[in-house]
């Protein structure tokens, strides 16, 4: 894992997550160099299993890949799976630093966040756009990080839904300062300004960065006015 986790330490808010679904998987290390080296803080890992979503993607494979060709970047992986506390010691062993699940899969979140920290990482519980917020009441002071999702997971390039900032303004209420608040969906230059003013400090974004020509000035376009702050909200 990373040497300081920039979740619990940020060094400056908002992060900015490179999501490297959207990437050229024939040039992943060039791919997720080239965001980093661009500005991005670090990398997100949608790990999906065609049955929970929709869709296939990476497995411990690819973030242990990643580990070895970034030794110091935090790796985000974000569990899209029917059950993910199956994989939580497989992506320990490769190198994650942090580990999602959603909270409509597991039956006790506690547990399974007690085990992620066991191993060494972070633990972060993720909401669909469907799923209510109080869902989240019982894992809450158990998790560094809160993950909204702003589409319906399975697929980049969706549209973002502006519903889901009500939820985002409701948890950053709640959170504690050294809990990160992130969402991940349709998160563009256009719609980050509305995720920071609703209390999000982690945005993650697939698309808006490996769609367009200039890195760097995408991921400067994330950061919009927000400017680079040290500490927390």
């Amino acid at each position: 894992m990373a040497t300081t986790n920039i979740f619990t330490k940020p060094p400056r808010t908002p992060l900015i997550g490179a999501s490297i679904l959207a990437a050229d998987f024939a040039k992943m290390g060039r791919e997720a160099r080239s965001a980093l080296d661009a500005g991005a803080d670090f990398l997100h890992l949608d790990v999906m299993d065609g049955h929970f979503v929709p869709n296939l993607t990476m497995g411990p494979d690819m973030c242990r890949s990643l580990r070895r060709e970034l030794p110091d970047t935090l790796l985000d992986v974000h569990l899209m799976v029917t059950d993910p506390g199956r994989f939580a010691e497989s992506f320990a062993a490769a190198g994650a630093s942090h580990f999602t699940f959603h909270i409509e899969a597991v039956e006790d979140p506690v547990a399974l966040s007690e085990t992620i920290h066991g191993l060494d990482m972070t633990a972060g519980v993720a909401v669909n756009p469907s799923t209510d917020v109080s869902r989240l009441m019982p894992v809450l002071s158990h998790v560094d990080l809160v993950l909204l999702m702003s589409i319906n997971p399975g697929y980049a390039g969706q549209a973002f839904m502006p519903d889901v900032l009500a939820k985002a303004r409701s948890l950053a209420e709640t959170l504690r300062p050294d809990q990160r608040l992130a969402i991940d969906g349709g998160v563009n230059a256009l719609t980050a300004p509305a995720c920071l003013a609703a209390g999000c400090d982690v945005l993650a974004a697939a698309s808006a960065i490996y769609g367009s020509a200039d890195y760097a000035e995408s991921v400067a376009a994330l950061r919009g006015g927000a400017g680079l702050v040290t500490g927390t909200r």
